[in-house]
């Protein structure tokens, strides 16, 4: 199911600053190679990113899925000089593609890259952060919201992808593992007074939640 017209993301995207030649690399050896290059986050989302991280000047980032590194170094282009983004990925495969394009980055030196189960290396972490972007499996999503919540910051950020699930959420009855895990986390979100939340329609859902 389409949720954004073709045309419309194809318009967003000649109206978006360039991506850098690095991300424009990545980006075609993903979509050329990869069997879930959907799952790349794209020009337009990884400007979001970028420019969200740049305003907001974070010194730790946490990005959960870091498939093949495109999106941890839009996030890496807003650190402060000390700041560091560690990105955990469960693929070994993905893991070390994203690290082979992450040591092309003048920002590699900032860039931490974790293998592993989120769930399990989030705790061993000890970090305090200030913008946090979810976007791995699906059933996890509200595990990942409620473990790293507390960890965030006042006034920090966190950003989940995938929240309309390529139109599933807005299908009756919503059919689907991930379509339901998505659904439920979005409840969740919705209920949680800590928080300020909006769903941007960008890509394939954008979820901004504000901790208070």
């Amino acid at each position: 199911m389409e949720i954004i017209d073709p045309k419309a993301e194809a318009y967003a995207s000649q109206y978006t600053s360039p991506e850098d030649a690095l991300l424009q690399e990545i980006s075609a050896a993903t979509w050329a190679s990869h069997a879930h290059a959907h799952m790349l986050s794209g020009h337009v989302q990884g400007k979001l990113l970028e420019m969200i991280s740049c305003l907001m000047q974070p010194r730790r980032i946490l990005e959960i899925g870091t498939f093949t590194g495109y999106s941890a170094l839009c996030l890496a282009k807003g650190l402060l000089k000390d700041g560091k983004i560690h990105t955990i990925e469960l693929r070994d495969e993905d893991a070390s593609v994203a690290r082979a394009n992450f040591n092309r980055s003048i920002d590699a030196g900032k860039i931490i890259l974790h293998v592993g189960n989120a769930l399990s290396i989030i705790p061993g972490l000890n970090e305090t952060w200030d913008l946090v972007f979810i976007d791995a499996d699906k059933v996890n999503y509200t595990q990942y919201y409620q473990l790293v919540l507390p960890l965030v910051r006042p006034g920090g950020l966190i950003l989940a992808d995938n929240v309309l699930f390529h139109g599933q959420v807005l299908q009756q009855p919503i059919t689907g593992k991930n379509a339901k895990a998505i659904q439920a986390f979005n409840e969740f979100v919705q209920e949680d007074v800590r928080v300020d939340k909006v769903l941007l329609t960008i890509r394939d859902g954008l979820l901004m939640i504000r901790k208070k």
